[in-house]
């Protein structure tokens, strides 16, 4: 195997890789970083995507006549949450610090709350589109099929978001809890003293 040598500015002196090596423990003992190893930012890329979804399928569901989750307008407001929540975790584990840990999951509590209001409200929509009179034609059998269709996919999708959210929220705890008992000391040699001085 051949090794190949790194170009000069990638090259670093022996002190300055003992101080990253030294920073590179540090880091991964400290609490916040546990936060950080879970990789929030790859989940909130997720939560963002399941956020446009839901707001895109959002301006669908408002052109509708019958009884949609956009009634109370649960896309859009839920929509939203996710893209916060996204953001957020994509922030944090850029600039990880105690108050933006805390700010998020306060965030991915309150979407917690919102998806449980937004799964009773869907289901109760999705059990009225059986009850519907729909025209007992083609199209409006394809209508209903997609109705629901929609009203399914959001409830499933809101289900898995909740699934990482709570995952991030116990990250996110467990790291809050143990920066109030931790200490983290670190020890730096003073330089070598020489004992011959010169007059």
């Amino acid at each position: 195997m051949e090794v190949t040598e790194p170009p000069a500015r990638e090259r670093t002196t022996g002190d300055s890789v003992a101080q990253e090596e030294q920073q590179e423990v540090l880091m991964s003992s400290k609490p916040l970083h546990r936060f950080v190893q879970r990789e929030p930012r790859s989940l909130g890329i997720v939560i963002l995507i399941f956020g446009c979804a839901e707001l895109l399928m959002g301006f669908e569901l408002a052109n509708e006549s019958v009884r949609t989750s956009c009634e109370i307008y649960i896309p859009f407001w839920q929509g939203a949450l996710f893209l916060v929540c996204g953001n957020l975790s994509t922030y944090t584990e850029v600039h990880p610090s105690k108050k933006m840990v805390t700010v998020c999951l306060a965030m991915y509590v309150v979407s917690l709350f919102g998806i449980i209001v937004s799964c009773g409200y869907r289901i109760s929509c999705i059990s009225n589109f059986a009850m519907l009179g729909f025209p007992r034609n083609d199209w409006g059998y394809m209508r209903k099929g997609q109705l629901v269709a929609i009203e399914g996919l959001l409830f499933t999708s809101s289900l898995c978001v909740s699934g990482i959210l709570v995952f991030l929220c116990t990250v996110a705890r467990f790291a809050l809890k143990s920066t109030q008992t931790q200490v983290i000391v670190q020890h730096i040699p003073a330089p070598p003293q020489n004992d011959a001085t010169s007059s």
